[in-house]
């Protein structure tokens, strides 16, 4: 099975905190693997260097088996690294791709807070999102050279509505909708980004239970229908528990379990990082 996203060590640190630490995981082709943890363990933070937000203090990540983030300890924090594994990339060329770059390549991702554009349609959010494939210019746009290029990207609007269940709203502004369906229009920018791989950051946080139910039916068809690979941060376990074929655990930014969801909730430290240690 072909790998669709591995970490190798990645070490986040900020001044002399430790966000994310030496984390090593992968993800393959096809699965939705869950990255688990309590608040503050890290989880965001890896979303944040794997889309390009942050750029590593140290480690490398693969997509789709080519090398797209790598980074060391430099100027000050050699000194100042508190990681492992420093001596690992110093000699290999720094990559650094920003996020435009990064969903260029094929990787969408979504955001604990909803970030939808507060003045535009469900229909011209999802049209908006497309805008780094466009090959329009200023000069196309004045004369209309792009008319078949756009003619063709509303046709695709419509047909990601229409799989997401929102074409009949698409002409409703998209603060309108209902909180679930809100996180489906966000769901659904990102997949106008022709992704070949979705992060998903808490896409059930403030779901009420029957909306968390179709949003696990949801992401499901997405890996079903649409042949997507999606890695997820989720505090829903029912919901991570139903969908995913793995997950990962972070704990003060470090990993202390991964397996399949059977596996991760027989495990005592994930019920001790969890639930806290009883006292004797």
């Amino acid at each position: 099975m072909r790998k669709a996203l591995e970490l190798k060590n990645v070490t986040m640190q900020f001044g002399g905190v430790v966000a994310v630490d030496n984390l090593s995981m992968e993800v393959n082709e096809g699965e939705i693997v869950a990255l688990i943890g309590p608040n503050g363990a890290g989880k965001t933070t890896a979303f944040n260097v794997i889309t390009g937000v942050y750029e590593p203090t140290n480690g490398e990540i693969d997509f789709f088996e080519k090398t797209i983030v790598r980074n060391h300890p430099q100027g000050k924090m050699k000194k100042m690294y508190k990681g492992e594994c420093a001596e690992y990339y110093v000699n290999q060329p720094v990559l650094a791709p920003t996020p435009d770059k990064i969903t260029l390549r094929g990787m969408a991702r979504t955001f604990q807070n909803i970030r939808l554009w507060k003045t535009q349609t469900v229909f011209n959010n999802v049209l908006i999102a497309m805008h780094g494939h466009s090959t329009a210019n200023v000069f196309s746009a004045i004369f209309r050279g792009n008319a078949n290029e756009e003619a063709a990207q509303r046709l695709k609007v419509e047909k990601i509505l229409d799989t997401v269940g929102l074409l009949d709203v698409k002409d409703e502004l998209a603060t309108s909708l209902p909180y679930g369906k809100q996180r489906r229009l966000e769901i659904a920018r990102a997949l106008a980004t022709d992704p070949e791989m979705l992060l998903l950051d808490e896409p059930a946080a403030g779901m009420n239970p029957q909306e968390t139910l179709e949003l696990t039916e949801f992401i499901g068809s997405i890996r079903r229908d649409l042949k997507k690979t999606i890695l997820l941060i989720e505090h829903h376990m029912d919901l991570v528990m139903d969908i995913s074929d793995r997950i990962y655990v972070l704990d003060f930014g470090k990993l202390i379990a991964n397996g399949t969801p059977e596996e991760i909730q027989k495990n005592q430290g994930v019920i001790d990082a969890y639930l806290g240690v009883a006292e004797d």
